[in-house]
């Protein structure tokens, strides 16, 4: 175990060195919290406007130990340097995996010393942090083998299993309260597993003491993170349990409102530490929040789905859950090889049917016999069969609660990420392990351990190396050979050379790639962004866009250096619902998206802007005009729209056709909306259309022809033109279908048609 326990720190240190400052998962705003706290200042309030929310987000809502430590450990560093350090990529890819990078958070100016200011109080704080996931894995090792005290090999694999997570490495070696509240939740786990089995002799009370130790851990992971507080209905279960053990087992309703009272008075020396120690904290929230969680200040800030995901929906995020849990690096968007989540995913799903064997052969092991059968012998059965199996049995318990607690979560937040389960990574890998090789015999359980604990050694090991450094290196990309050349010049600083497009001809939904070669003419002290637009020339705006800073987000202007070269590669996606057959105009320039007014860079003829080329798209095959195959939730299918005009003045009326198919037989009337709506929602047109779906022929199409006339007031401008379906409830409210991804995935209730321009 101390091996196990070296390696995971090495591995840890590795990642928490390697990993540029502020790429770890949510550190752009854990470790201003830190800095704020280090510099003497009093917790901040929360505020619902993520706009005015400070450097620290949502995370002003999140209890703050976590913060309170880093604070400790660094306050002597002088980290004035926070906000040039804190350099932010504007156009991030924030939790998307894209093809052309731009998944960095920020931007790294390889002339800072890693070794001070801000850059050397991170590293503290996250070597300290890889310490506490050290914690974790020891006592992950302990509760296993409570678990199976009898099979050193599982306790050993499941701490392994812990120890060598790709993704709880990269957590354990990044800023995040995660790191303090998961070794706390895992110790106050183990402690319960005591107090039921005792010092060998489980008929002796528990000493105060312990329950106040054990108030006190749950306590410090309650002002971690609201997470702990789940601990304590166990701790509550665990004490009754114990109270049990003490009695005469006598099953009455006396005996068992005499052994919850006895329950109850051992809780109240476990709660009173809770209260102690973090109690304040959630008075607080109830006083400047009205909601002891604070949850609502959270979420205004962080933002949350338009529409609450069904258990359906979070199924069908099943595969980007499981890539957080194994390994999904940088802001939740530079993954691993695919064939590795498949591969750690078998494994998990071989371990279910294993757990069950497992439970059904060890029965006459886990299960207490009982020569009588009447409701006393059964409930005498399950309560010493639960005592017996303790550490079994509240593993399971806080797995459950974890992941129930996030699936609630994430039905309101966009949350499907495995990491947030990390507070039952212990008893979860527990579980994993037994369910894996529990059941066979020790030689090949063994082998199989071994097997897995090497190749998740092997595959955290590499991570640094092969996926998260390489993301932060600006790729050598070769000039292309058959590039066309432009030769202009953008305010005498930055020079396009040429470019190469893959394709002139496009059909809506797909991807086009475009090279573009800048050479560098001098020094900037400004940091200008690289736009790529496909423009519509009716609309006069772009249809597919893309935005970056040189060297695939990397490099920001200011670092580059006069008679530099750089290949950048552009994908642009044409949205499905694309307006065609049209031609669009590929242009490029570049601005400054910080200035008042997005200032461009002008081109040497007067211009802000280059055009590249004419780019045709073409309609999908079809008979109708723009075919389409928009899924709403797998009960009719949009199959094409029409719409005339797209260029409008206040006060005319846009003609809006819509096709429809139904998927199956509907027993529902819908009715079809379509508005023209600004960013604030205000809608400017609209048309609301009852049609009797109940008769539309399963398999055949329907036009609905919508007309939308335009408010006088209109302000000139772009705006999209959205269209959807939805019924009214018994309960008289409007419940709208959802747009169903082809991978079956829920998204939003409606859909962005196409947009208009009003002049």
């Amino acid at each position: 175990m101390g091996v196990m326990l070296l390696l995971f720190i090495l591995l840890g240190s590795t990642y928490a060195l390697t990993t540029p400052a502020f790429e770890a998962s949510d550190e752009l705003w854990h470790y201003p919290m830190i800095r704020h706290l280090a510099d003497g200042n009093p917790l901040p309030v929360q505020v619902f406007n993520p706009d005015l929310a400070g450097p620290w987000k949502q995370e002003a809502s999140q209890p703050p130990l976590y913060y309170y430590l880093g604070a400790a450990l660094t306050f002597w560093v002088d980290a004035s340097d926070m906000e040039t350090v804190r350099w932010l990529n504007p156009h991030v890819n924030n939790g998307v995996i894209t093809a052309d990078g731009n998944t960095n958070l920020a931007i790294h100016d390889p002339a800072l010393n890693p070794w001070q200011g801000t850059l050397l109080a991170i590293r503290i704080v996250r070597l300290a942090s890889v310490l506490l996931g050290a914690v974790t894995v020891y006592f992950t090792y302990r509760l296993a083998q409570e678990v199976v005290p009898k099979r050193p090999e599982i306790a050993l694999g499941a701490a392994a299993a812990v120890a060598f997570n790709p993704m709880f490495l990269f957590i354990s070696g990044a800023v995040n309260n995660d790191n303090l509240v998961i070794p706390l939740a895992t110790l106050a786990l183990f402690l319960m597993v005591r107090i039921v089995k005792g010092d060998g002799n489980s008929d002796s009370a528990v000493p105060w003491q312990k329950l106040l130790l054990l108030g006190a851990v749950i306590g410090l992971g309650a002002l971690t993170k609201i997470t702990a507080v789940g601990l304590l209905p166990l701790a509550f279960g665990t004490l009754f349990i114990h109270c049990w053990q003490l009695s005469d087992k006598a099953v009455t309703v006396r005996g068992l409102a005499l052994l919850l009272g006895r329950a109850l008075g051992r809780f109240l020396l476990v709660l009173l530490p809770v209260l102690l120690i973090a109690g304040w904290w959630y008075w607080r929230n109830i006083q400047l929040y009205g909601d002891w969680s604070g949850w609502n200040a959270f979420i205004a800030v962080l933002g949350q789905r338009a529409h609450p995901a069904s258990l359906a929906q979070l199924w069908d995020e099943r595969w980007g859950f499981m890539l957080a849990y194994w390994g999904l690096f940088g802001g939740v968007n530079i993954p691993m090889p695919t064939w590795i989540y498949h591969l750690l995913n078998l494994v998990v799903t071989l371990s279910v049917p294993g757990f069950i064997i497992y439970l059904i052969r060890e029965r006459k092991t886990l299960v207490e016999q009982s020569p009588r059968f009447n409701y006393q012998s059964l409930i005498t059965t399950l309560f010493n069969t639960v005592t017996h199996n303790f550490a079994l049995v509240i593993s399971i318990l806080w797995s459950i609660a974890v992941v129930v607690g996030l699936i609630q979560w994430a039905t309101t937040t966009w949350s499907s990420q495995g990491r947030l389960v990390f507070s039952a990574i212990g008893t979860l890998n527990i579980l994993m392990v037994v369910g894996l090789v529990g059941w066979l015999p020790r030689r090949p359980s063994i082998i199989l351990v071994s097997l897995l604990a090497g190749f998740l050694f092997i595959v955290s090991a590499a991570a640094p190396f092969l996926w998260i450094q390489p993301a932060y290196q600006p790729p050598e990309i070769p000039v292309p050979e058959d590039m066309t050349l432009v030769d202009q010049e953008f305010g005498g600083k930055m020079r396009l050379v040429g470019y190469t497009l893959s394709a002139e001809t496009l059909y809506p939904g797909e991807v086009v790639d475009l090279y573009l070669v800048w050479k560098v003419l001098e020094r900037m002290d400004r940091n200008w962004s690289v736009f790529v637009h496909l423009n519509d020339p009716v609309l006069e705006s772009p249809v597919a866009q893309r935005d970056m800073y040189p060297g695939q987000g990397l490099l920001a202007t200011m670092l580059l250096q006069p008679g530099q070269q750089i290949v950048n590669h552009y994908q642009l996606a044409l949205p499905p619902t694309t307006f065609a057959p049209t031609e669009l105009t590929l242009v490029t320039g570049l601005y400054d998206y910080y200035s008042a007014v997005e200032e461009r860079l002008p081109t040497a003829d007067g211009s802000d802007v280059v055009e590249l080329e004419t780019v045709s798209v073409q309609p999908l095959a079809g008979e109708l005009p723009n075919p389409v195959n928009i899924n709403f939730e797998d009960r009719v299918m949009l199959v094409g729209y029409n719409i005339e005009p797209r260029r409008v003045v206040p006060g005319e009326t846009i003609e809006v056709t819509l096709y429809f198919r139904p998927l199956q037989p509907l027993d529902i009337d819908y009715t079809v909306f379509a508005q023209v709506v600004d960013d604030d929602t205000t809608r400017w047109a609209s048309d609301d259309r009852p049609q009797e779906t109940t008769q539309w022929p399963e398999g055949e199409v329907t036009a609905v022809q919508l007309t939308l006339p335009l408010n006088d007031t209109t302000p000139p401008a772009v705006y999209p033109l959205i269209v959807g379906l939805y019924a009214q409830t018994a309960a008289g409210d409007f419940e709208r279908l959802q747009i169903m991804t082809a991978e079956g995935r829920l998204t939003d209730d409606f859909l962005l048609l196409t947009r208009v321009r009003v002049d």
